[in-house]
């Protein structure tokens, strides 16, 4: 029987937010963590995961909070990378594989950096590498993936959805009228979410920590770094330079594969994951 978002639906107050998770499973712990998209949850963006990865590993999606039914964050409070530390130590876990698309890479680098202590595997999905041109792609402003998220934040309708869902993935299949209301009511139902979103986009944007190239370059943690060929959010250039910096990383290419490789090929990105993280 397919695993409930009510069935794994949990909280847990750490010492500065409450959050909201998602877990199943037992043994190794593995973290998910979503991107910045408007209605993004640990359950929206992994739900055709958890189940396959919870039959290897203990496995907890992560609402961050600004997201889901986690507490609100603004750019002055914004910190996931202490959030996510913290949400572990609340859950008794002393070490954890990371696994993130988009932002959440961003964050699983960045722990990894900051805390290597507590990461035993990294796993990313479409992450920018750094804050500079490369994360935008050619021209000289975002991608045009990342417009349409950010448009998407200022008018959450079905409709704004529906191009983002669109331009998130290479076969437009998956962009059903079913999952455009989901995250548009996701969205909606968290109206300060969505402003503290567009707040964030004035001072700088939702990422403020970011692994520098140098320390990357230091790591021994091992690092899965998966992206699409047909990303339009994040060019897959970026995780080329991740992987020419970090020494025991691989890269899985994929193509016909946008932004969300968990979603569209998540058969192959679950055996990728459980592979690695079992055998690395």
């Amino acid at each position: 029987m397919s695993l409930t978002q009510s069935e794994a639906a949990r909280f847990v107050q750490t010492r500065d937010w409450k959050l909201r998770y998602y877990e199943a499973g037992e043994g190794h712990p593995v973290i998910l963590i979503h991107g910045s998209g408007p209605g993004a949850t640990g359950w929206s963006n992994f739900s055709r995961n958890i189940e396959a990865l919870a039959r290897h590993f203990h496995v907890f999606a992560l609402d961050m909070p600004g997201w889901g039914e986690s507490d609100p964050c603004t750019k002055e409070t914004l910190d996931h990378v202490g959030a996510t530390v913290q949400f572990m130590d609340a859950l008794g876990l002393e070490k954890a594989a990371l696994v993130g698309n988009s932002m959440g890479g961003i964050i699983a680098l960045a722990v990894s950096v900051d805390h290597p202590d507590r990461v035993s595997h990294v796993i990313t999905m479409g992450p920018g590498a750094h804050p500079g041109p490369k994360l935008y792609g050619p021209g000289d402003g975002p991608t045009e993936g990342l417009k349409v998220l950010q448009q998407a934040y200022r008018t959450p309708t079905p409709d704004a959805m529906q191009a983002l869902v669109s331009i998130m993935v290479y076969d437009k299949a998956f962009a059903t009228p079913e999952l455009c209301k989901a995250r548009s009511d996701a969205a909606l139902a968290g109206p300060e979410h969505l402003a503290n979103f567009l707040d964030m986009l004035s001072k700088g944007g939702p990422v403020n920590r970011w692994a520098a190239m140098d320390d990357l370059g230091k790591s021994q943690i091992p690092m899965l770094l998966i992206h699409g060929r047909d990303d339009r959010v994040v060019h897959w250039e970026n995780s080329m330079l991740l992987n020419a910096y970090v020494p025991n990383s691989r890269l899985v290419l994929l193509n016909r594969c946008g932004h969300w490789a968990m979603i569209e090929h998540a058969d192959e990105f679950n055996r990728l994951v459980t592979d690695f993280v079992l055998h690395n």
